[in-house]
């Protein structure tokens, strides 16, 4: 056991946290999916939230690691011996890939539990920025952003056993708002991160788009599973070729305020997703995003759908009108709620202090 990140939790606080996101353009971050379609330039859009995933490390008080997080039981296993298919295995995982025992890690998010914003990706990346920045601290090999997001998605893709994208861990690391071209060059994968900054630097967007919560968890590997299998079978081939036309037309205009064609690419987007799996929206959701459609504004599940958060972008007066629009269709709806968040900068921080 790696007795060095131990040492240094007994004698510091150490807590991380990390944003989570709202996406177009999602799945392509599947090398399923960017693979056979590198001629035609996939990328996904993400937009970090101030909506944060906080990571805290303390001492447990005997040899197990102890997971703790909000809409699940807490649990502790010893870490070479914990089940990775357990609700929280994702974080046995990471513990064990760490080799620390003694730990007890409790995640806080602010977003609702299961919400389609990459939350499970979000904690992964700060519990491993948090027991990397431990090690380091304790004279070994502490991880930059990048090796973090490679980590922190190998880890979860080889726990869930079977794919998982990587722009939730992108969004998570580096934060902003940023579109992510999935490139292959000579020595692999070469993933081109493109900030967006006309729109976005002094924070304007926040005036242009909305997200609420269906009060509905999703399940996102049940809507992944089809479209991945679909693609694999040689179905839908030329509408994920139309999804990275629309990913690239939306960047393009969200980068120039262009906020009508924004919405005109975000809607084609979503309506080649529910051509292939209608239930992608459930009936609140499916509520939300006309309601979006109608008022001008682009609609969307976030993540792969299916339950989860719907997300708007439009002009302002739009997004103006569309807001209580939105608040009395989520009203009688148990834990739905519009939520109060704001595209934010900040990436994953760590804070190791003192005792």
């Amino acid at each position: 056991m790696d007795e060095r990140i131990h040492q240094i939790v007994t004698l510091n606080h150490v807590r991380a946290s990390a944003p989570c996101r709202v996406d177009l353009g999602g799945t392509l971050d599947l090398g399923t999916f960017y693979l056979p379609l590198q001629p035609f330039a996939p990328a996904t859009f993400n937009m970090a939230l101030d909506l944060r995933t906080t990571v805290s490390v303390d001492v447990h008080s005997d040899s197990r690691v102890r997971i703790s997080s909000r809409g699940f039981e807490p649990a502790a296993f010893m870490p070479r011996e914990a089940p990775f298919d357990h609700p929280l295995g994702l974080f046995f995982a990471v513990a064990a890939h760490f080799d620390v025992q003694g730990l007890s890690i409790h995640i806080a998010s602010a977003s609702p539990p299961r919400s389609a914003l990459g939350g499970s990706s979000v904690a992964a990346v700060a519990l491993i920025g948090a027991l990397s920045a431990c090690r380091g601290l304790a004279g070994g090999q502490a991880l930059s952003l990048d090796q973090i997001v490679r980590r922190a998605h190998i880890i979860e893709e080889s726990a869930a056993g079977r794919p998982c994208g990587m722009q939730d861990h992108l969004a998570a690391a580096f934060g902003g708002i940023n579109t992510w071209h999935w490139e292959i060059l000579a020595d692999g994968l070469g993933v081109r991160r493109q900030p967006l900054t006309a729109s976005a630097g002094d924070n304007r967007l926040a005036e242009h788009f909305l997200v609420a919560y269906g009060g509905k968890p999703h399940a996102s590997h049940d809507v992944n599973g089809v479209w991945i299998e679909r693609f694999r079978a040689g179905r839908d081939r030329a509408r994920w070729r139309r999804i990275a036309d629309c990913v690239r037309q939306f960047s393009v205009a969200v980068e120039q305020g262009d906020w009508p064609t924004a919405a005109e690419a975000m809607n084609t987007e979503t309506a080649i997703r529910r051509e292939m799996t209608p239930d992608v929206l459930d009936p609140l959701g499916a509520a939300l995003v006309e309601a979006a459609q109608a008022r001008g504004c682009g609609g969307r599940f976030s993540g792969a759908g299916g339950g989860g958060c719907i997300w708007a972008i439009g002009a302002r007066e739009a997004i103006d009108r569309l807001r209580p629009q939105w608040q009395t269709l989520v009203e009688g709806h148990p834990e739905a709620a519009v939520l109060d968040a704001r595209p934010t900068v900040e990436g994953l921080t760590v804070d190791v202090t003192p005792r």
